[in-house]
C-alpha cells in the first residue's frame, strides 16, 4: 500500500505512507488473547516485495506503518432479509478495548501505528499499489 489516510468532518486524524490499512471487526467471542496474537500476525506476513520482487517481507521489515480502523459492519449478516444484522458484533464496551489492545500489540512490534476513531463515521481513503487484501479471521486462523 502507498499511503491510506481517515479523515472525520473533513479533517485527516491520521496518515501512513508505506503499510496496511487494517479494518478490526470484533465479535462476541474474542477476547485478550486474540488481539494479541492478530497483532503479531499482521506484523509478520510476508506480503511486501523483496529486491528480487517476491513476497518476502514483513511490515516490521519495510519500516512500514499501520492505520487500524473499527469497523463492526465486518460482522454484517445478510443471510435474511434487506437489513443487514450486526448481533454476531462485539458490544461497544468490548470492541473498544480490544481494538486499543489489538493496536497496543502492533505498536509492541516497533511498527508505528495510528488509529481511526472508534465510534465515528470516518472517510477512509486508500491507495492499493499490490495485490493483497486479506481477511483474517479469529476463528479460523
Amino acid at each position: 500500500m502507498t499511503r491510506a489516510a481517515v479523515r472525520v468532518d473533513g479533517t485527516a486524524i491520521a496518515e501512513i505512507g508505506t503499510g496496511l490499512l487494517v479494518f478490526v471487526g470484533v465479535g462476541r467471542s474474542d477476547g485478550p488473547a486474540t488481539a494479541d496474537e492478530l497483532g503479531r500476525r499482521i506484523v509478520e506476513l510476508r506480503i511486501f516485495a523483496d529486491a528480487a520482487g517476491r513476497t518476502n517481507r514483513s511490515l516490521a521489515e519495510v519500516d512500514g506503518a499501520a492505520l487500524v480502523v473499527s469497523q463492526f459492519t465486518l460482522f454484517a449478516d445478510l443471510r435474511h432479509g434487506r437489513r443487514p444484522g450486526f448481533t454476531a458484533a462485539a458490544d461497544p464496551d468490548l470492541a473498544i478495548a480490544l481494538y486499543e489492545r489489538l493496536c497496543t500489540a502492533i505498536e509492541s512490534h516497533g511498527v508505528r501505528t495510528e488509529r481511526g476513531r472508534f465510534g465515528t463515521i470516518m472517510a477512509v481513503e486508500l491507495v492499493n499499489d499490490g495485490p493483497f487484501t486479506i481477511w483474517l479471521d479469529s476463528e479460523r486462523a
